[in-house]
Protein backbone atom coordinates (compact mmCIF):
# COMPACT_ATOMS: atom_id res chain seq x y z
CA UNK A 1 0.00 0.00 0.00
CA UNK A 2 1.31 3.42 -0.92
CA UNK A 3 1.97 5.93 1.84
CA UNK A 4 -0.68 8.28 0.45
CA UNK A 5 -3.25 5.47 0.41
CA UNK A 6 -2.44 4.54 4.02
CA UNK A 7 -2.72 8.17 5.08
CA UNK A 8 -6.13 8.48 3.43
CA UNK A 9 -7.28 5.27 5.14
CA UNK A 10 -6.09 6.59 8.53
CA UNK A 11 -8.05 9.81 8.01
CA UNK A 12 -11.18 7.85 7.09
CA UNK A 13 -10.76 5.55 10.10
CA UNK A 14 -10.49 8.49 12.47
CA UNK A 15 -13.61 10.04 10.94
CA UNK A 16 -15.53 6.77 11.37
CA UNK A 17 -14.32 6.49 14.97
CA UNK A 18 -15.58 10.00 15.72
CA UNK A 19 -18.92 9.09 14.10
CA UNK A 20 -19.09 6.02 16.34
CA UNK A 21 -18.43 8.15 19.44
CA UNK A 22 -21.17 10.55 18.35
CA UNK A 23 -23.51 7.59 17.79
CA UNK A 24 -22.89 6.47 21.39
CA UNK A 25 -23.79 9.95 22.64
CA UNK A 26 -20.29 11.26 23.27
CA UNK A 27 -18.89 11.66 26.78
CA UNK A 28 -15.71 12.34 28.68
CA UNK A 29 -12.25 12.55 27.10
CA UNK A 30 -13.45 11.93 23.56
CA UNK A 31 -10.04 12.44 21.92
CA UNK A 32 -8.39 9.96 24.27
CA UNK A 33 -11.16 7.42 23.73
CA UNK A 34 -10.77 7.84 19.97
CA UNK A 35 -7.06 7.10 20.33
CA UNK A 36 -7.84 3.95 22.35
CA UNK A 37 -10.23 2.74 19.65
CA UNK A 38 -7.67 3.46 16.93
CA UNK A 39 -5.02 1.49 18.80
CA UNK A 40 -7.46 -1.36 19.38
CA UNK A 41 -8.04 -1.59 15.63
CA UNK A 42 -4.28 -1.93 15.12
CA UNK A 43 -4.45 -5.23 17.02
CA UNK A 44 -6.08 -6.70 13.90
CA UNK A 45 -2.69 -6.60 12.16
CA UNK A 46 -0.12 -6.15 14.91
CA UNK A 47 -0.92 -8.97 17.38
CA UNK A 48 -1.67 -12.44 16.10
CA UNK A 49 -1.67 -14.45 19.34
CA UNK A 50 -5.21 -14.57 20.76
CA UNK A 51 -3.88 -14.97 24.30
CA UNK A 52 -2.00 -11.68 24.05
CA UNK A 53 -5.14 -9.94 22.81
CA UNK A 54 -7.15 -11.40 25.71
CA UNK A 55 -4.65 -9.91 28.18
CA UNK A 56 -5.26 -6.45 26.68
CA UNK A 57 -9.00 -7.04 26.54
CA UNK A 58 -9.27 -8.19 30.16
CA UNK A 59 -6.94 -5.50 31.51
CA UNK A 60 -8.95 -2.81 29.73
CA UNK A 61 -12.24 -4.16 31.08
CA UNK A 62 -10.92 -4.45 34.64
CA UNK A 63 -9.43 -0.96 34.71
CA UNK A 64 -12.50 0.67 33.18
CA UNK A 65 -14.79 -0.90 35.78
CA UNK A 66 -12.44 -0.13 38.70
CA UNK A 67 -12.04 3.52 37.71
CA UNK A 68 -15.83 3.79 37.45
CA UNK A 69 -16.24 2.24 40.91
CA UNK A 70 -13.75 4.62 42.57
CA UNK A 71 -14.87 7.78 40.72
CA UNK A 72 -17.70 8.82 43.11
CA UNK A 73 -15.19 8.79 45.98
CA UNK A 74 -12.39 10.71 44.26
CA UNK A 75 -12.42 13.48 46.89
CA UNK A 76 -12.06 11.03 49.79
CA UNK A 77 -8.54 10.31 51.05
CA UNK A 78 -7.80 6.58 51.09
CA UNK A 79 -5.29 4.30 52.83
CA UNK A 80 -4.34 0.91 51.40
CA UNK A 81 -3.58 -1.81 53.94
CA UNK A 82 -1.37 -4.73 52.91
CA UNK A 83 -0.55 -7.79 54.99
CA UNK A 84 -0.85 -11.54 55.22
CA UNK A 85 -4.12 -13.29 54.41
CA UNK A 86 -2.96 -16.04 56.83
CA UNK A 87 -2.96 -13.88 59.97
CA UNK A 88 -5.42 -15.37 62.45
CA UNK A 89 -7.92 -13.20 64.39
CA UNK A 90 -6.16 -14.05 67.66
CA UNK A 91 -2.82 -12.62 66.52
CA UNK A 92 -1.65 -9.20 67.81
CA UNK A 93 -1.19 -8.04 64.19
CA UNK A 94 -4.84 -8.78 63.44
CA UNK A 95 -6.03 -6.80 66.46
CA UNK A 96 -3.76 -3.92 65.41
CA UNK A 97 -5.28 -4.09 61.93
CA UNK A 98 -8.77 -3.71 63.38
CA UNK A 99 -7.64 -0.83 65.61
CA UNK A 100 -5.83 0.97 62.81
CA UNK A 101 -8.76 0.55 60.42
CA UNK A 102 -11.14 2.00 62.98
CA UNK A 103 -8.94 4.97 63.89
CA UNK A 104 -7.95 5.92 60.34
CA UNK A 105 -11.63 5.83 59.33
CA UNK A 106 -12.44 8.09 62.28
CA UNK A 107 -9.79 10.46 60.90
CA UNK A 108 -11.79 10.61 57.64
CA UNK A 109 -9.81 8.19 55.47
CA UNK A 110 -11.38 5.30 53.59
CA UNK A 111 -9.62 1.93 53.61
CA UNK A 112 -8.64 -0.20 50.62
CA UNK A 113 -7.48 -3.80 51.02
CA UNK A 114 -7.13 -6.85 48.82
CA UNK A 115 -10.51 -8.01 50.24
CA UNK A 116 -9.19 -11.36 51.50
CA UNK A 117 -8.87 -12.71 55.03
CA UNK A 118 -6.26 -12.03 57.67
CA UNK A 119 -4.96 -8.45 57.81
CA UNK A 120 -7.24 -7.44 54.94
CA UNK A 121 -10.35 -8.52 56.83
CA UNK A 122 -9.02 -6.88 59.99
CA UNK A 123 -8.72 -3.52 58.22
CA UNK A 124 -12.26 -3.80 56.91
CA UNK A 125 -13.61 -4.82 60.31
CA UNK A 126 -12.10 -1.72 61.86
CA UNK A 127 -13.15 0.73 59.15
CA UNK A 128 -16.57 -0.82 58.52
CA UNK A 129 -18.03 -1.57 55.07
CA UNK A 130 -19.20 2.00 54.44
CA UNK A 131 -15.59 3.23 54.65
CA UNK A 132 -14.04 0.26 52.84
CA UNK A 133 -13.06 -0.76 49.32
CA UNK A 134 -12.08 -4.26 48.28
CA UNK A 135 -9.76 -5.07 45.38
CA UNK A 136 -9.99 -8.85 45.23
CA UNK A 137 -7.93 -11.23 43.08
CA UNK A 138 -9.18 -14.50 41.60
CA UNK A 139 -7.04 -17.35 42.93
CA UNK A 140 -7.82 -21.07 42.67
CA UNK A 141 -7.29 -21.81 46.37
CA UNK A 142 -9.12 -18.90 48.00
CA UNK A 143 -12.85 -18.65 48.62
CA UNK A 144 -13.26 -15.03 47.59
CA UNK A 145 -13.78 -11.79 49.44
CA UNK A 146 -14.04 -11.57 53.22
CA UNK A 147 -17.55 -11.32 54.76
CA UNK A 148 -17.20 -7.63 55.66
CA UNK A 149 -16.87 -6.48 52.03
CA UNK A 150 -18.33 -9.46 50.15
CA UNK A 151 -21.78 -7.96 49.52
CA UNK A 152 -20.66 -4.35 49.25
CA UNK A 153 -20.81 -2.48 45.94
CA UNK A 154 -17.30 -1.10 46.56
CA UNK A 155 -15.75 -4.49 45.74
CA UNK A 156 -14.02 -5.25 42.46
CA UNK A 157 -12.42 -8.57 41.51
CA UNK A 158 -9.36 -8.73 39.25
CA UNK A 159 -7.89 -11.49 37.13
CA UNK A 160 -4.44 -9.90 36.90
CA UNK A 161 -2.20 -8.75 39.70
CA UNK A 162 -0.77 -5.91 37.61
CA UNK A 163 -4.15 -4.21 37.08
CA UNK A 164 -5.00 -4.69 40.74
CA UNK A 165 -1.69 -3.18 41.87
CA UNK A 166 -2.20 -0.20 39.57
CA UNK A 167 -5.55 0.49 41.22
CA UNK A 168 -4.04 0.22 44.71
CA UNK A 169 -1.38 2.82 43.93
CA UNK A 170 -3.55 5.04 41.75
CA UNK A 171 -6.19 5.53 44.45
CA UNK A 172 -4.03 5.49 47.59
CA UNK A 173 -3.07 8.53 49.63
CA UNK A 174 -1.10 6.37 52.08
CA UNK A 175 0.02 2.76 52.41
CA UNK A 176 0.36 0.67 55.56
CA UNK A 177 2.14 -2.67 55.43
CA UNK A 178 1.64 -5.26 58.15
CA UNK A 179 3.83 -8.40 58.30
CA UNK A 180 3.14 -10.64 55.32
CA UNK A 181 4.58 -12.97 52.73
CA UNK A 182 5.71 -12.64 49.13
CA UNK A 183 2.66 -10.57 48.17
CA UNK A 184 3.18 -8.01 50.92
CA UNK A 185 6.88 -7.73 50.04
CA UNK A 186 6.03 -7.31 46.36
CA UNK A 187 3.47 -4.60 47.04
CA UNK A 188 5.80 -2.76 49.40
CA UNK A 189 8.75 -2.79 47.01
CA UNK A 190 6.47 -1.76 44.13
CA UNK A 191 5.22 1.26 46.08
CA UNK A 192 8.76 2.25 47.09
CA UNK A 193 10.05 1.88 43.54
CA UNK A 194 7.25 4.01 42.09
CA UNK A 195 7.85 6.79 44.62
CA UNK A 196 11.64 6.58 44.27
CA UNK A 197 11.36 7.02 40.49
CA UNK A 198 8.57 9.59 40.48
CA UNK A 199 6.06 7.26 38.85
CA UNK A 200 3.55 7.78 41.64
CA UNK A 201 2.68 10.58 44.03
CA UNK A 202 4.70 10.70 47.22
CA UNK A 203 2.63 9.42 50.13
CA UNK A 204 3.18 8.05 53.63
CA UNK A 205 4.34 4.43 53.61
CA UNK A 206 4.14 2.98 57.12
CA UNK A 207 5.57 -0.39 58.16
CA UNK A 208 3.46 -1.67 61.05
CA UNK A 209 4.95 -4.31 63.33
CA UNK A 210 3.29 -6.13 66.20
CA UNK A 211 4.11 -4.65 69.63
CA UNK A 212 7.81 -5.24 70.23
CA UNK A 213 8.09 -7.14 66.94
CA UNK A 214 11.16 -7.31 64.71
CA UNK A 215 9.67 -8.16 61.30
CA UNK A 216 10.22 -4.70 59.81
CA UNK A 217 13.30 -3.94 61.91
CA UNK A 218 14.96 -7.00 60.36
CA UNK A 219 13.83 -5.89 56.91
CA UNK A 220 15.17 -2.38 57.55
CA UNK A 221 18.51 -3.85 58.69
CA UNK A 222 18.76 -5.76 55.40
CA UNK A 223 18.00 -2.57 53.46
CA UNK A 224 20.70 -0.64 55.28
CA UNK A 225 23.38 -3.35 55.38
CA UNK A 226 23.02 -4.47 51.77
CA UNK A 227 21.18 -2.00 49.54
CA UNK A 228 22.45 1.17 51.23
CA UNK A 229 25.95 -0.01 52.14
CA UNK A 230 26.53 -1.35 48.63
CA UNK A 231 25.26 1.97 47.19
CA UNK A 232 22.31 0.31 45.47
CA UNK A 233 20.03 3.01 46.89
CA UNK A 234 20.78 6.50 48.18
CA UNK A 235 20.59 7.50 51.87
CA UNK A 236 17.69 9.80 51.08
CA UNK A 237 15.62 6.84 49.88
CA UNK A 238 15.26 5.82 53.52
CA UNK A 239 12.93 8.81 53.93
CA UNK A 240 10.32 7.03 51.79
CA UNK A 241 9.15 4.79 54.64
CA UNK A 242 8.61 4.88 58.40
CA UNK A 243 8.26 2.11 60.97
CA UNK A 244 6.07 1.82 64.05
CA UNK A 245 4.29 -0.73 66.22
CA UNK A 246 1.62 1.72 67.39
CA UNK A 247 -1.60 2.22 65.37
CA UNK A 248 -2.02 5.71 66.86
CA UNK A 249 1.45 6.67 65.62
CA UNK A 250 0.63 5.28 62.17
CA UNK A 251 -2.50 7.45 62.04
CA UNK A 252 -0.48 10.52 63.06
CA UNK A 253 2.14 9.88 60.36
CA UNK A 254 -0.59 9.81 57.71
CA UNK A 255 -2.70 12.74 58.91
CA UNK A 256 0.36 14.96 59.47
CA UNK A 257 1.50 14.36 55.90
CA UNK A 258 -1.66 16.18 54.75
CA UNK A 259 -1.56 18.92 57.41
CA UNK A 260 -0.42 21.49 54.82
CA UNK A 261 0.59 19.49 51.75
CA UNK A 262 -2.29 18.64 49.43
CA UNK A 263 -0.90 17.30 46.15
CA UNK A 264 1.62 17.98 43.39
CA UNK A 265 1.94 17.85 39.63
CA UNK A 266 4.37 18.88 36.93
CA UNK A 267 3.46 21.91 34.81
CA UNK A 268 5.98 22.20 32.01
CA UNK A 269 9.38 22.49 33.75
CA UNK A 270 7.96 23.24 37.19
CA UNK A 271 7.00 20.93 40.01
CA UNK A 272 3.89 22.58 41.47
CA UNK A 273 3.08 21.70 45.08
CA UNK A 274 -0.44 22.61 46.22
CA UNK A 275 -0.78 23.65 49.88
CA UNK A 276 -3.49 24.57 52.35
CA UNK A 277 -1.40 27.54 53.52
CA UNK A 278 1.22 29.47 51.57
CA UNK A 279 4.69 29.74 53.16
CA UNK A 280 6.09 33.16 54.05
CA UNK A 281 8.85 34.72 52.00
CA UNK A 282 11.24 34.03 54.89
CA UNK A 283 10.28 30.36 54.78
CA UNK A 284 10.71 30.32 50.99
CA UNK A 285 14.24 31.69 51.35
CA UNK A 286 15.08 28.97 53.90
CA UNK A 287 13.66 26.26 51.64
CA UNK A 288 15.80 27.43 48.73
CA UNK A 289 18.88 27.28 50.92
CA UNK A 290 18.11 23.94 52.59
CA UNK A 291 16.96 22.11 49.46
CA UNK A 292 19.26 23.62 46.84
CA UNK A 293 20.52 20.10 46.03
CA UNK A 294 17.23 19.14 44.35
CA UNK A 295 16.55 22.46 42.59
CA UNK A 296 17.34 22.44 38.89
CA UNK A 297 16.38 25.73 37.25
CA UNK A 298 13.74 27.96 38.79
CA UNK A 299 14.05 28.43 42.57
CA UNK A 300 11.22 27.70 44.98
CA UNK A 301 8.64 30.49 44.93
CA UNK A 302 4.99 31.11 45.66
CA UNK A 303 2.88 30.72 42.52
CA UNK A 304 -0.50 31.75 41.21
CA UNK A 305 -2.58 28.92 39.81
CA UNK A 306 -1.21 27.96 36.39
CA UNK A 307 -3.26 28.09 33.16
CA UNK A 308 -2.90 24.31 32.83
CA UNK A 309 -4.43 23.76 36.26
CA UNK A 310 -7.25 26.19 35.47
CA UNK A 311 -7.98 24.30 32.25
CA UNK A 312 -8.10 21.00 34.14
CA UNK A 313 -10.01 22.44 37.11
CA UNK A 314 -7.20 21.08 39.26
CA UNK A 315 -7.23 22.43 42.84
CA UNK A 316 -7.42 26.02 41.64
CA UNK A 317 -8.36 27.46 45.06
CA UNK A 318 -5.29 26.20 46.90
CA UNK A 319 -2.04 28.03 47.57
CA UNK A 320 0.94 26.65 45.68
CA UNK A 321 4.69 26.81 45.33
CA UNK A 322 6.74 25.76 42.32
CA UNK A 323 10.34 25.12 41.37
CA UNK A 324 12.56 23.32 38.92
CA UNK A 325 12.93 19.86 40.44
CA UNK A 326 15.80 17.60 39.35
CA UNK A 327 13.38 14.61 39.14
CA UNK A 328 15.84 12.39 41.00
CA UNK A 329 15.80 13.35 44.66
CA UNK A 330 12.39 12.05 45.69
CA UNK A 331 13.61 11.09 49.13
CA UNK A 332 14.70 14.70 49.65
CA UNK A 333 11.40 15.89 48.19
CA UNK A 334 9.71 13.82 50.89
CA UNK A 335 11.73 15.78 53.45
CA UNK A 336 10.68 19.05 51.81
CA UNK A 337 7.03 18.06 52.22
CA UNK A 338 7.65 17.34 55.91
CA UNK A 339 9.12 20.83 56.32
CA UNK A 340 6.12 22.40 54.55
CA UNK A 341 3.81 20.51 56.90
CA UNK A 342 5.70 21.90 59.89
CA UNK A 343 5.50 25.54 58.87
Amino acid sequence: MLKSEKSAMDVESRERIRELITLRGGGYNEESVADIIENALKLLKDVEDSGDVRVIQTAMRELRYAFKLFAPFSKNRKVTIFGSARTQPTRPEYLQGVEFGRKIAQAGFMVITGAGGGIMQAGHEGAGPEMSFGANIRLPWEQGANPVIREDKKLVTFKYFFTRKLIFIRHSDAIVLFPGGFGTMDEGYEALTLMQTGKSQLMPLVLMDRPGGTYWKTWDKHIREHLLRDQLISPDDLNLYQMTDDPDHAVRIITRFYRNFHSSRFVRDLLVIRLNHAPSETAIAALNEDFSDIIDGSPIRNLDVTPEEIEDGDQVKLARIGFGFNRRGYGRLRQLIDVLNGL
